[in-house]
């Protein structure tokens, strides 16, 4: 079963230029030196696909496990659970077969899926066929342990607004959401989380709708990113405050409601070094 905690905890997402400066090459390596940096989550980057072997896997797992690092995996972004092909749908749900392997093996708690676009068909028709893919994949795999991760989207053309997250996670018990705070204020154009009310609103939205635990235990995305007039364009870093949103009121309503959510950054190249960031204000205002 997904093993809780009663803090929050932070980490990065994939590798970073930290990482690399200080000798880092395999991710094999990456579990002891988070933990050395005062980190404590990893989300193992699989965006191009699952092509790490059982061996190298396992033993990411293993170090995970020495060092204390809660692991997640990212599926691949070329799954598309809403496409009109049905042979791009049954090769999505392969590809979450796979990624549910690989997570095992990492000893991953989580796994993150991306639910793809609406393209030239209208919303909810994209999102009948999302939760008919979701349907079919519960029944393909059966039960798990592993949280199946739905995220929130920051392109205007993606399905991943919070409401779709939410009522595909509805397909089934085994789906998460997993908010990503960045997508969603770029696909708003900004200003969606102003204040630590408007961070607490999520997670009581997903309560209410959900369940407390869903809400709880949340896995979380965040960085900084820069968007357009159709949503997100790239990530960037902390120190380019000309993009919100600012962590700071995040970190703010997890002390204040209580939360224990995972947050994996992912700044551009400096997610670790952000990452630390948000644990280190956490651990500055936790007791305030």
């Amino acid at each position: 079963m997904f093993i809780t905690t009663n803090t929050p905890t932070f980490g990065p997402g994939g590798n970073g230029e930290w990482f690399a400066s200080e000798g880092g090459r395999a991710t094999l390596q990456a579990p002891g030196w988070l933990a050395e940096k005062g980190l404590d989550a990893y989300e193992y980057e699989a965006g191009k696909g699952v092509h790490a072997g059982e061996a190298v896997l396992s033993q990411i797992g293993q170090k995970a496990i020495e060092h204390g690092i809660r692991m997640s995996l990212h599926a691949p972004y070329f799954i598309s659970l809403s496409s009109v092909e049905p042979e791009k749908r049954e090769n999505s749900i392969g590809y979450i077969e796979k990624s549910l392997w690989a997570a095992e093996l990492l000893g991953a708690d989580t796994i993150v899926i991306h639910s793809g676009s609406a393209g030239k068909i209208s919303r909810e028709e994209a999102m009948r066929l999302s939760c008919d893919t979701l349907a079919r994949l519960i029944e393909r795999i059966g039960d798990t342990h592993i949280r199946l991760g739905i995220e929130t989207m920051g392109k205007r053309n993606q399905l991943g607004t919070l409401d779709e997250v939410i009522e595909q996670c509805r397909v089934d018990p085994h789906f998460h959401p997993v908010v990503d705070f960045g997508h969603l204020n770029a696909r708003e154009c900004g200003g969606s989380f102003p204040d630590r009310d408007s961070y607490r609103r999520v997670f009581h939205t997903i309560a209410e709708r959900l369940g407390d635990e869903y809400a709880t235990h949340l896995h979380c995305h965040f960085s900084r990113i820069e968007y357009t007039a159709a949503g997100e364009k790239r990530h960037v870093t902390f120190s380019d405050t000309n993009w919100g949103p600012d962590f700071e009121p995040l970190v703010e309503a997890i002390i204040r409601d209580g939360l224990c959510p995972r947050i994996i950054c992912e700044s551009d190249g400096t997610m670790a070094e952000d990452a630390l960031a948000m644990k280190n204000y956490w651990l500055a205002h936790r007791n305030n």
